[in-house]
């Protein structure tokens, strides 16, 4: 009953975001994808969608949903099973040290925790506990994040269609920081296997959050979908990254056979980390401040 309530309140406000609530909460699973697609993409952009002959970098995201199936993207998806895949394909020296891995919230064990950690649950985007101070964590509220994000299926929203039957745990991983912050979030968009653009978030989770769009020579461009993601533009350059070349050069050799994929980073004290890879970025609903950077990101993207 509180999930059709939800949706009846928002309703009100934003008539088509109802879909998202619904889609969300597992409302509209009978709806098959293409179809719950079409609807989705025209509540959250206000376009119709194009399949059978996609232009834009967005429609070519609901396209690869859709009929690019490779078995492997269930593994670059599972935050757990990715790091194997990492460990063998570029080194496990680019991996966060591990902690833990659980299979359900109770089988964490607080106290045995450092002072500082991550928790992310491995079958989802977005659900993470990040922990600076364990003196200052509220336990209680985190297993209840925990507890309902394992309930969770991510696929149902977007239908991005590798994570319909992940298995649902939790890795804990060393908190990497400078200076005790959360440390740059380089996000290098490879199309067809090139490299072409570096999404930057700086100050994630808070209120002056920035995200800003660098070309791989580090020019930064005016792209921006600061109205999707409640951030800024910058007002000056972000810092460059020290192993910039190194990782181009290892995002494209993970982008290898993918129309499109995004492999995210972090550098800390001139180390590189891998943090995830992301197959559809946005779950390509996030509209573009520019609808020319949509159109250009999308000429990008070759398919068949």
């Amino acid at each position: 009953m509180s999930k059709i309530i939800t949706a009846l309140n928002l309703l009100k406000k934003e008539p088509r975001k109802i879909v998202k609530v619904l889609g969300s909460n597992n409302l509209l699973n009978w709806i098959p994808d293409k179809t719950y697609l079409k609807i989705l993409y025209y509540c959250e952009t206000g376009k119709k969608l194009n399949l059978e002959n996609p232009k834009t970098f967005n429609e070519k995201l609901q396209w690869i949903k859709l009929y690019d199936r490779k078995p492997e993207y269930i593994t670059y998806v599972d935050k757990y099973s990715v790091r194997d895949y990492i460990k063998k394909t570029i080194g496990e020296e680019y991996l966060i040290p591990l902690i833990g891995v659980y299979n359900t919230v109770d089988e964490i064990l607080w106290g045995e925790l450092p002072n500082q950690f991550v928790l992310k649950c491995t079958h989802g985007s977005g659900s993470n506990i990040i922990c600076k101070d364990k003196n200052q964590l509220d336990i209680i509220g985190a297993k209840k994040k925990l507890s309902k994000w394992m309930k969770k299926n991510w696929y149902w929203f977007g239908r991005e269609w590798p994570y319909k039957n992940l298995r649902p745990r939790i890795i804990c991983e060393e908190f990497i920081s400078e200076d005790n912050e959360i440390p740059y979030d380089y996000k290098v968009m490879c199309f067809n296997g090139e490299a072409k653009l570096i999404q930057v978030h700086a100050n994630r989770f808070a209120i002056n959050h920035t995200q800003n769009f660098y070309d791989v020579m580090w020019n930064k461009t005016t792209i921006s979908q600061g109205y999707s993601y409640g951030s800024f533009l910058s007002e000056g350059a972000d810092k460059k990254p020290k192993c910039l070349e190194t990782m181009l050069k290892l995002s494209e050799h993970l982008s290898r056979n993918t129309y499109h994929v995004r492999i995210d980073w972090y550098e800390v004290e001139g180390r590189l980390y891998f943090g995830e890879i992301t197959l559809f970025d946005g779950s390509g609903l996030y509209p573009f401040d520019n609808e020319n950077d949509n159109l250009m990101l999308g000429s990008w993207i070759s398919l068949p």
